[in-house]
C-alpha cells in the first residue's frame, strides 16, 4: 500500500453508515483515513504516481503505519515528491537526509530515490508520460478484484511480475513485484477492497 498528500486527496463519498464496515488491515486513525479516502483511487497524475513508487520503496521491510506517520514529513524532505527536483540531488542533499530523522534514514533507499527519479523522467520523455507507460500493465484500466478474506489477495500477480521486470529493465531500484503490486493497490490500478467493505462498490 501506498499515499499521495493530503492536500491531493480527491473528494469521495461519505459512508452513510458511521461505523462501515472496511477492509481488515486500518487499525490507527491515519490507516482508516488513508482507507477510506485513498487506498485504491485510481490516480493519473504523474507527481502522485511518483510518490507511491518511493514511498513504497521506503515501505519495505517495515510497518506501513510507520510510513504513514512519517509522510508529511517526507514530502517536506523530498521536495513534494517532484522527480526533476529530486533527479539533482547532490551528495550534500544525501548527508543531509541521513541526519533527518523525520524519515526512513536508509541510504540504499535514498540513493535509490535519486536515481528512480533519473529514470522516471527517461520513461516521461519517452511515452509522453509516467501515467501512460504504468497503466499498460492493467490495459488502462482498473482490475475488479472480489477478495473475501485478507488471505485471498496476493503478495504479487502476473501483471505486477511484468511491471516489475519491465521496470527494473530501465534500471529502476527496490521495484520487486511485490513492491510493484503494493503500488498498484494505492494507484488504483487494482480494486483490492474487500467485497463486503463499504469502498469496493465505491470505486468500480
Amino acid at each position: 500500500m501506498t499515499l499521495k498528500s493530503c492536500c491531493d486527496t480527491p473528494e469521495v463519498p461519505i459512508a452513510e453508515n458511521p461505523n462501515p464496515r472496511r477492509c481488515h488491515w486500518p487499525k490507527i486513525d491515519l490507516a482508516i483515513r488513508y482507507h477510506d479516502e485513498e487506498w485504491g483511487v485510481p490516480v493519473h497524475d504523474d507527481r502522485k504516481l511518483f510518490e507511491f513508487l518511493v514511498l513504497d520503496a521506503f515501505q519495505a521491510g517495515l510497518s506501513w503505519d510507520t510510513i504513514l506517520r512519517k509522510r508529511d514529513h517526507f514530502r517536506v524532505a523530498f521536495d513534494n515528491f517532484e522527480a526533476e527536483v529530486i533527479s539533482r540531488y547532490d551528495k550534500q542533499k544525501v548527508k543531509a537526509l541521513l541526519k533527518d530523522a523525520g524519515i526512513i534514514r536508509n541510504r540504499l533507499k535514498i540513493h535509490a530515490t535519486i536515481e528512480n527519479a533519473r529514470k522516471f523522467l527517461e520513461i516521461q520523455k519517452d511515452f509522453g508520460s509516467f501515467d501512460h507507460y504504468i497503466w499498460q500493465f492493467v490495459g488502462g484500466k482498473p482490475r475488479i478484484n472480489r477478495r473475501r478474506s485478507p488471505r485471498s489477495i496476493p503478495a504479487r500477480t502476473r501483471e505486477s511480475d511484468a511491471m516489475s521486470e519491465a521496470l527494473k529493465d530501465r534500471g529502476f531500484k527496490f521495484v520487486g513485484s511485490t513492491i510493484c503490486y503494493a503500488f498498484m493497490q494505492a494507484a488504483g490500478m487494482v480494486n483490492d477492497h474487500n467485497v463486503n467493505c463499504f469502498r469496493h462498490s465505491q470505486l468500480i
